[in-house]
């Protein structure tokens, strides 16, 4: 297992309308977007305000949402062999809905793991000149990049055993949550990354992602006052910061954490 095993690497919204997220985005947190991206597909990248490249941006066409396709934000791990990746899923029960290579990108496979929760598995292939380029899409200490990585998940316990047996990732602790069972933290090397928890009724499992922003509270005016909405928070969190749980104007949820100024 290679040391960038494991590691989130990409962050993607897949949304109905690419021009109405961009500039919602923009305006919450501060994103450069392009006005317009790669054909065929209108892919555009995302740039944080400190200009590291954080995600992309893929609009969803009437044809792809009648095949199934949802909205969403939708995490990349980095993985050393996409070939083994697969044939361990299949075997574990989990589903590959595309694997598709891209010249100087890398190869992509969008899957959903053994639970029905989707992800997208990548090992890339930097550009000429860029072999040493590593990501900064994970970036807690940075405005604008993803700060936490939260999933819920309907079975917590075989979750983590696949996810942890994958990706070398380990528990660094957990938080009881009452009868909503415990919030696991998940480690990575020596950085915490993220959390687990049983998905609570009447909600997707689904892996969600926490955009770091310099103050929670204009934070939340600035998703309001470009039309989105704000379903929990700000509330306190372990180590001082607070979140916010939000959908933007096409329904998406996301999550945002910051200090309270």
């Amino acid at each position: 297992m290679s040391k960038d095993q494991g590691g989130f690497i990409w962050y993607e919204l897949m949304t109905p309308d690419i021009s109405a997220a961009r500039a919602f985005y923009q305006a919450v947190l501060g994103w450069s977007v392009p006005e317009a991206g790669h054909p065929p597909v209108d892919y555009r990248e995302i740039a944080a305000p400190d200009g590291g490249m954080v995600g992309g941006m893929l609009p969803l066409s009437p044809e792809m949402l009648s095949g199934g396709a949802k909205p969403g934000w939708y995490g990349y791990i980095c993985v050393d062999d996409v070939d083994v990746q697969l044939a361990e899923l299949k075997e574990a029960g989990g589903t590959v809905f595309m694997d598709q290579t891209m010249p100087d990108v890398g190869r992509i496979a969008m899957v959903a793991d053994p639970q029905g929760v989707p992800v997208y598995l990548m090992k890339p292939q930097p550009p000429a000149g860029m072999e040493n380029a590593k990501s900064t899409a994970f970036d807690p200490g940075s405005e604008g990049h993803v700060a936490w990585n939260e999933l819920m998940t309907p079975d917590p316990a075989a979750a983590k055993d696949w996810y942890l047996d994958r990706f070398g990732w380990t528990i660094g602790g957990a938080m009881p949550m009452g009868d909503m069972g415990d919030y696991e933290f998940l480690n990575r090397e020596d950085q915490a990354i993220g959390a687990m928890m049983k998905v609570p009724e009447g909600r997707p499992a689904i892996w969600g992602f926490y955009w770091n922003v310099a103050d929670i509270d204009a934070a939340r005016i600035r998703i309001e006052t470009a039309g989105g909405t704000i379903v929990d928070g700000p509330h306190e969190v372990p180590g001082g910061q607070f979140v916010i749980q939000a959908l933007d104007p096409q329904g998406v949820a996301f999550g945002l954490v910051g200090a309270r100024n």
